[in-house]
């Protein structure tokens, strides 16, 4: 039985007709050959689609790129770049074409910061250009997205910070099997490459760090999940530790729906928190969902007069700046952002060079910061 008639990629017939605007144009070796923006417009497709043809031409031998100068057909159609990028006439970084990666995220903080230092680093590692863009919402994320598909970035890592599901322009892409990694947040209802902290394991660590020491009412702050899978699994995690040493998991010790309108006013009470704090007086400790609900809390109880960590001990997530400035430092679980970035970087430069393996997870795992807000209660 014959296969069915497939109709060839886009790319790949915008290849023929660049083949055909070659020889109707009577192109001579070494002359320029049309942009990818100008093939963009001449058959109204994609600067990507228009950039995949030329690399199709230009894996064929049939035209070579310069950095900065464009692309220009070969010798013979069939060699490769003039005699004098061979012989060493034309500098190092002209005969290096460095990819052009993009970092998207929602905004900026001292996480962010250290996360952008950390792929920046990576990308000059792996010969690649970095650009970044700052979005403010959904909207301005999905129009980043298109616009830098459309200016042939080579790929893109994407930090959706919050976001409870994954946008439309992000599935698009992944249908396309387009180089995109997500970074620090999980979508489940998508299969595509993530870079992102265990924050299970995490959390698990610091409830078994507090059961070190003594601890035996221990709570739990978070503010709502609202599908934030960061957010749920602290909470497994922190779970899962209580039940692994045989602890009771008291309700009364839990408060999954901290406002968060705590973050107007850190180094204020909390009436939220306060309520809490005083209604759990057999509570030694509490695991908090992240640094600025443990600072928060730090603040509360101290305007309550409740000693921390002699009466209270308060342990964060994310060693955030702030942390080791409070008037108690906190003890915390760091995110590695270093590896974070290593692992994102490379994972995209993979896909770059065309795996088609299955999506990947990769997890990073968290250390744990000990400073002055946690007591020893062991003998």
């Amino acid at each position: 039985m014959e296969e069915p008639h497939r109709k060839p990629l886009l790319y790949l017939q915008t290849a023929d007709l660049v083949m055909e605007e070659i020889r109707s144009r009577k192109l001579q070796p070494h002359d320029p050959v049309p942009s990818e923006g100008e093939l963009a417009k001449l058959y109204s497709v994609s600067r990507m689609t228009a950039k995949l043809a030329l690399q199709i031409l230009e894996k064929q031998g049939i035209v070579y790129r310069l950095a900065r100068r464009g692309t220009f057909l070969s010798g013979d159609y069939l060699g490769g770049p003039p005699k004098e990028l061979l012989t060493g006439n034309i500098t190092t970084d002209e005969k290096i074409i460095k990819r052009k990666i993009a970092l998207l995220f929602p905004n900026m903080d001292d996480y962010v910061a250290r996360i952008i230092a950390s792929v920046e680093q990576e990308a000059r590692k792996c010969g690649c250009q970095l650009l970044i863009r700052i979005t403010t919402d959904k909207e301005d994320e999905s129009f980043c997205l298109q616009e830098l598909y459309e200016e042939g970035i080579d790929g893109i890592i994407l930090f959706p910070r919050g976001r409870t599901r994954c946008s439309e322009k992000v599935l698009e892409l992944n249908l396309l099997n387009y180089p995109l990694v997500i970074i620090d947040r999980i979508f489940r209802e998508v299969n595509i490459d993530c870079v992102y902290h265990d924050h299970y394991q995490g959390a698990y660590n610091l409830t078994e760090y507090l059961i070190d020491r003594g601890h035996r009412e221990i709570g739990y702050i978070s503010m709502p999940f609202d599908g934030v899978t960061s957010r749920e699994d602290r909470y497994k995690g922190y779970v899962q530790a209580m039940l692994d040493y045989a602890l009771p998991v008291n309700g009364r010790n839990i408060c999954l729906d901290c406002a968060e309108d705590y973050m107007l006013n850190l180094n204020g009470a909390n009436l939220q928190l306060k309520h809490f704090i005083q209604s759990n007086p057999a509570m030694t400790a509490v695991v908090c969902a992240d640094d600025y609900i443990a600072t928060s809390c730090l603040y509360t109880a101290l305007s309550i007069h409740k000693r921390v960590p002699e009466e209270l001990s308060i342990i964060g997530f994310s060693d955030i700046q702030l942390a080791s400035l409070l008037p108690v430092p906190l003890t915390t679980a760091r995110q590695t952002t270093e590896k974070l970035g290593q692992a994102a970087v490379n994972l995209l430069c993979k896909r770059m060079e065309n795996s088609r393996e299955g999506a990947l997870s990769i997890k990073v795992n968290t250390t744990i910061i000990e400073r002055s807000s946690v007591r020893n209660l062991n003998p």
